[in-house]
């Protein structure tokens, strides 16, 4: 028996800023839109069974047009959600990132630690799989959250490989009864990884 679990990071999104949108509610651009509709025939080719996705507006918008291609609806789970980082809205987040990637289990003030991070999101997933024995399931999120999945899934993941994930992106795994780890493909991951 196998599951395959289908993680799609977001397509590209409005910036956020000081004035908002929120980061919840923060859509899609035009690009981002049309990102979502190319997306659906290589989304629909594994026939998922169910389109879940993060509660954040960008995910959702992301899979949307592959649930109704399918003519199914997109469930939300908090679980798929981004990472709380603890930071207040800057523009120079990326050395606040890097240190959270080099000390895993630091977390800021109200924020999770990405230690923190990788066991949901390796639940998250994990449940998924077994919620779907036999099928694929699409799940839209974010890629801290997808970046922590991988690494806590055994691919050798840093904060270079979140920093050059691509908007979207697709990662294919593949449970077997035979492994706890499952087989992986996707951008920048070789088939055996």
């Amino acid at each position: 028996m196998y599951a395959e679990v289908v993680l799609v990071r977001h397509a590209v999104s409005v910036q956020p800023t000081a004035d908002g949108p929120h980061e919840r509610t923060r859509p899609l651009t035009p690009t981002g839109l049309g990102q979502a509709r190319d997306l659906v025939d290589a989304l629909v080719e594994p026939c998922p069974a169910a389109v879940w996705s993060s509660p954040y507006l960008r995910a959702v918008q992301t899979v949307q047009p592959t649930a109704h291609a399918l003519g199914q609806a997109v469930h939300t789970w908090a679980e798929l959600r981004e990472w709380d980082d603890g930071l207040p809205f800057t523009t120079d987040w990326e050395p606040h990132y890097e240190r959270s990637w080099a000390e895993p289990s630091f977390a800021r003030p109200g924020g999770e630690s990405l230690d923190q991070v990788t066991i949901r999101a390796v639940a998250a997933v994990r449940a998924l799989a077994a919620t779907y024995p036999g099928r694929c399931v699409v799940a839209a999120s974010h890629s801290t959250l997808i970046a922590r999945a991988l690494g806590g899934l055994g691919v050798a993941v840093d904060w270079f490989f979140e920093r050059r994930m691509p908007m979207p992106a697709v990662y294919r795994l593949r449970f077997t009864d035979r492994s706890a780890r499952p087989t992986i493909r996707g951008p920048y991951l070789d088939e055996s990884a």
